[in-house]
């Protein structure tokens, strides 16, 4: 079942693999603590991509 993807839903899988990152640790200094994750971070137990 893992290999059958259609190209959208792999795509949109890509996206959210990448926007899932964490703040670097430069900003976090750099702001003095204030930033410490990103608002679009999500749990994979929490929130569910929208298929």
């Amino acid at each position: 079942m893992a290999r059958s993807k259609t190209l959208g839903k792999k795509l949109r899988l890509g996206k959210e693999l990448r926007s899932n990152s964490s703040v670097p640790t430069w900003a976090v200094m750099r702001t003095g603590g204030k930033v410490r994750r990103t608002p679009a971070q999500r749990h994979w137990r929490d929130a569910k991509i929208k298929p």
